[in-house]
């Protein structure tokens, strides 16, 4: 374990070895002019797992043999010999596929998920499995009886959800990248609680997650957290070389500002009754002036979203909890066991069954979000939308505990999540990125939002923003 200072709860592993400081990029490149091999890659971040995850918790398992023999000969990639992570809701063959919860036999999966494939493509050698909450339900990577995952930037606070786990190793220095997907703000919430770099792409642009197949409204996708823009823009471009997004223009390698100016909507507050908290508000209106400087119009909009839309989403969520509890033998594995379930998903399960007949209302709006997204965007003549990441900085753990009594807990979840879920079920692009510092030294992340299929432009005016206001770095 590293810290920043004597006094610092900071913990990293970043060192004076095959990895250094390097982003994933970095590493592709010294892999791929012989500077060090995959094999010592993987090696170091085996050895940073070591030294920092007993403070994290945010490994499931590793898979040393396999991934240093794929090391040994990585597939020819964008990303070839980059170590990484995959969540442990996606399958990955000869892997068990946990989900969070203890209710899911630990049985190896017999192939790779659809997105895994695509994953493989980029030539990243994939070490083990993170951490994620129950069935990604909360926005906080904590259990009913195991030890929660911790936030490097200070282990008293969460690390978000529901790819902490994933967020807290790229952010730590185990890997410089790692997979996440967005149920809800899955890949955006950790980022911002992180310090990272978390980019949730338009709904088909990446292969869809098993489960999106059978969703009525699908609201997950698939991606990374990084520690740089370039990451993030490198993987998608791997993405789409694998696999062409269909109906969607492509994105490219997009490797720097542009010189187009926007115009951008500023939303400070969520539809939630609720305020944006004092530190956060004044982290995304510093960087609105940062955007004015540097030559883009700001104005203020209103939400892409009614207030109806939150009564639907939360009864989507409760729907999909009830789901994987009533009918998880059949979903999951004939050996699942519902009574292992932690208290959070039991709650969104009893939730869903008094308010079952609001169904049909929930999925209808939902569904029509995305139209309503589109008019809003083309109504006030945006590019972009910038609003908070989250509601309020982040929490100390135990404040989103699924042991924290109900509906107590469910409505703090609300309350914090209250700006990501609308680009899941619109099916649009977002990206929050660590553009703010709490006076406590945690990050806050800020969030753009585009129109559908545009990442371009959200690329763009994130690698403006990583050069006028550089990204904090744990080990400084």
């Amino acid at each position: 374990m590293t810290n920043h200072a004597a006094d610092s709860p900071r913990v990293h592993a970043f060192g004076d070895d095959a990895l250094g400081d390097l982003d994933a990029v970095g590493v592709a490149e010294a892999i791929s002019a012989g500077t060090i091999s995959a094999r010592e890659a993987a090696e170091a971040a085996y050895a940073r797992a070591e030294r920092v995850d007993p403070h994290l918790n945010a490994v499931v398992l590793l898979d040393t043999e396999r991934a240093l023999a794929t090391a040994d000969a990585p597939r020819p990639g964008r990303l070839s010999g980059v170590p990484t992570f995959v969540k442990d809701n996606t399958d990955v063959a000869g892997l068990p596929t946990r989900e969070g919860s203890l209710a899911v036999p630990d049985v190896p999966r017999t192939a790779d998920a659809e997105f895994t494939t695509q994953l493989r493509s980029t030539g990243m050698v994939f070490l083990g499995k993170s951490t994620m909450p129950e069935f990604g339900w909360s926005a906080s990577t904590e259990f009913a009886t195991l030890p929660p995952t911790r936030n490097p930037w200070n282990p008293e606070f969460s690390s978000g959800a529901s790819s902490g786990g994933s967020a807290a190793l790229v952010a730590a220095g185990v890997v410089p990248i790692a997979h996440a997907n967005d149920g809800g703000g899955s890949i955006r919430i950790p980022a911002a609680a992180c310090g990272l770099v978390g980019l949730k792409p338009t709904r088909g642009r990446v292969a869809l997650a098993a489960e999106s197949h059978d969703m009525p409204v699908d609201v997950i996708s698939n991606g990374v957290v990084t520690r740089t823009v370039r990451d993030t823009a490198h993987f998608l471009r791997a993405a789409e070389e694998h696999r062409p997004a269909p109906g969607l223009p492509p994105v490219g390698l997009v490797e720097g500002p542009s010189d187009r100016r926007l115009r951008i909507g500023l939303v400070l507050d969520s539809i939630t009754d609720t305020p944006t908290d004092p530190e956060t508000r004044s982290a995304v209106l510093d960087v609105a002036r940062d955007l004015e400087k540097l030559g883009h119009e700001v104005v203020e909009v209103d939400v892409p979203a009614d207030q109806a839309f939150v009564e639907a989403f939360t009864h989507y969520w409760a729907m999909l909890a009830f789901s994987m509890h009533r009918f998880g033998k059949r979903l999951v594995h004939p050996d699942f066991d519902p009574r292992l379930t932690d208290p959070l998903t039991q709650y969104l399960s009893r939730r869903f069954v008094r308010q079952a007949w609001r169904t049909p209302r929930a999925i209808w709006t939902l569904k029509r979000s995305e139209a309503l997204y589109r008019e809003t965007f083309a109504a006030q003549g945006i590019d972009l939308g910038l609003s908070p990441t989250l509601a309020h900085t982040t929490p100390r753990l135990g404040y989103l505990s699924p042991n924290e009594p109900f509906p107590d807990m469910f409505d703090r979840l609300v309350r914090y999540a209250a700006f990501t879920p609308v680009n899941n079920a619109t099916g649009s692009p977002a990206i929050s990125l660590p553009l703010g510092r709490t006076s406590t030294d945690l990050p806050i992340g800020v969030h753009l939002m585009a129109r559908h299929g545009d990442e371009r432009t959200l690329l763009e005016v994130a690698y403006e923003l990583e050069a006028e206001r550089p990204f904090a770095r744990i080990q400084d």
